[in-house]
């Protein structure tokens, strides 16, 4: 799997990032705003559906049952955020992980608007932002795991 080093500066291209970053698990500790450079920060490890989806995640070697699948250590990276507020999450437990299920953008004055993203559970993080201004970024290689995420519509989903 090659490294993602992706630019978002309008809503089409959240689009992508909430795509690749569906099922990224983080910790709540890893969650950063940084009020004076109005810059969010979120590390998180990627599961790369590209991957599973297409067919190419390596089968089962002698001595493992399941197929191999990847995730990547990646950053998400919000530039121009006036304000942040979350709902469902307890900044004290630095530990507990959430899962990210999608990326919206609500439109305000354009180019402003809030970038929302939801997490499995219902917890939520809203971020002002002056405009679309963000960067996805892999920050090493990937590793390989056999847990695919497991959703409920999807019959090949081992959890």
């Amino acid at each position: 799997m090659s490294e993602l080093k992706l630019i978002a500066l309008d809503e089409e291209d959240l689009q992508v990032f909430s795509a690749h970053l569906q099922d990224a698990v983080g910790r709540i500790g890893d969650i950063s705003f940084e009020p004076v450079a109005r810059r969010f920060a979120m590390v998180l490890n990627r599961f790369d559906w590209t991957i599973a989806d297409g067919g190419t995640a390596a089968p089962a070697t002698r001595g493992q049952t399941k197929e191999a699948y990847a995730r990547s250590q990646t950053a998400l990276r919000f530039e121009k955020v006036n304000a942040v507020r979350s709902a469902g999450i307890d900044r004290s437990r630095k530990q507990d992980v959430l899962s990210l299920l999608a990326i919206a953008f609500e439109k305000h004055e354009v180019p402003s608007g809030t970038v929302t993203l939801y997490f499995s559970g219902g917890p939520q993080i809203a971020l002002d932002v002056e405009c679309i201004e963000s960067e996805l970024r892999d920050l090493g290689a990937a590793w390989t795991t056999t847990r695919r995420p497991n959703h409920p519509d999807s019959a090949e989903s081992d959890g």
